[in-house]
């Protein structure tokens, strides 16, 4: 059995375990994290001569809405990092092949892990929602770091494992 195999069932497992705590925590502490949701949205606290603030969006629906998209696509990596952590572990001593194909689940789990948080969180709500503005609701270093975290994995997880075989 392979370290380097070990070493991505592990880091995969990470990553779903952390995707696993962040929707718990959404889901249970619901209304603390829809505020967050809520407030980036609204805009009503980024800086007050910003000009952006036409892109502000004052629909309770449309927050309950994005937030349940968000928790959902938590929801969602965590559980495809837990089948390809699964899957991965069921073929730690299978030829390379078989064990390159089980990946399958963890690089879809943690692309969209990495999707979540680089588009979902710094991308629209960093720039679009210019939160990056805002003091109090402020999600942009805290997604900094898990995107690039996951797309550590990703990357080290989707290096092929050992010598293809034909």
């Amino acid at each position: 059995m392979q370290v380097t195999r070990l070493s991505k069932v592990a880091l995969v497992a990470a990553i779903a375990l952390f995707a696993s705590l962040v929707s718990f925590g959404n889901i249970t502490d619901y209304g603390t994290n829809y505020e967050f949701v809520q407030h980036v949205f609204a805009m009503d606290t980024i800086f007050p001569n910003s000009t952006i603030k036409y892109r502000a969006v004052t629909n309770p629906a449309l927050h309950t809405a994005g937030y349940i998209a968000i928790i959902a696509a938590e929801t969602l990596t965590a559980i495809l990092c837990w089948i390809g952590t699964y899957a991965m572990l069921t073929k730690l001593g299978a030829p390379a092949i078989l064990f390159n194909e089980a990946k399958k689940w963890a690089i879809a789990g943690l692309t969209l892990g990495f999707l979540t948080w680089q588009v979902g969180f710094m991308s629209i709500g960093g720039e679009w929602f210019g939160m990056w503005m805002s003091h109090e609701w402020n999600g942009i270093e805290s997604a900094f770091r898990f995107f690039i975290t996951i797309i550590a994995v990703l990357i080290f997880v989707s290096l092929p494992d050992g010598k293809a075989e034909a």
